[in-house]
């Protein structure tokens, strides 16, 4: 990321980036299901590597502007380890969870289903709450250990990882609440009922401070800081 961008030009490229994720996210998971023919491995399987590629290739375009969070604990991490103030951190996440809710109903306008919406599908329970903290312990340790040493490989790592964990962990790996937020709000293949959206954000919050605590004693700072993260 470009410390010299202006913040109006991050912050539009982090809304227009996580716009482009969800609407990848819903809109793959809609597609998916409407070819797989009630099977939902194919219709995971289709959603997870849409994600997965679109995650690559959104943080090769905005990286070099914003860094590429689409993610408040990925911005809340890097923030607090850069010392970023906490208006910009502020920003960040409300751009982030705007630009969540419009790729959503961006992805209802392409397959002509109703905007507003709330999604019935529950997903809740000890070992969903499990899954999402050690899919965003994952993606933080990989996203850390990436810009700590070899930041070029960063988006193909995070795509790659998000990837695997859509199918090794049993919550499908949301890993970040702007995005557990919006899909709350579609009662699509992607869906979360809204009840159980807190108990996730909670989980992917206690996931982030873990990977926060090993990645120190792993990829330690003399200047304690960690460069920003670029593509």
């Amino acid at each position: 990321m470009d410390a010299d961008q202006p913040i109006t030009s991050r912050l539009a490229a982090e809304c227009l980036g996580t716009v482009l994720l969800l609407t990848t996210v819903v809109g793959s998971g809609i597609m998916g299901a409407k070819l797989a023919s009630g099977n939902v491995a194919i219709a995971l399987l289709a959603n997870s590597l849409a994600t997965g590629a679109a995650l690559v290739v959104l943080i090769w375009v905005f990286g070099p502007i914003s860094g590429a969070h689409f993610n408040p604990v990925v911005t809340g991490t890097i923030g607090w380890r850069e010392g970023w103030r906490l208006s910009e951190v502020g920003l960040y996440l409300l751009v982030q969870v705007v630009g969540a809710v419009l790729g959503v109903w961006l992805a209802h306008v392409m397959f002509d289903l109703p905007t507003l919406q709330l999604s019935t599908t529950v997903r809740t329970g000890f070992a969903q709450w499990v899954a999402e903290a050690v899919a965003t312990f994952g993606l933080l340790l990989t996203i850390l250990g990436c810009v700590s040493r070899n930041p070029s490989v960063t988006p193909m790592a995070v795509g790659l990882y998000i990837t695997a964990a859509y199918w090794f962990t049993a919550s499908t790996s949301f890993a970040n609440p702007a995005v557990t937020i919006a899909r709350s709000l579609t009662d699509t293949f992607a869906g979360i009922a809204p009840g159980g959206a807190p108990a996730f954000i909670v989980s992917q919050a206690v996931g982030a401070l873990l990977a926060v605590g090993v990645a120190a004693s792993l990829w330690p700072r003399t200047d304690g800081g960690l460069q920003r993260p670029s593509a």
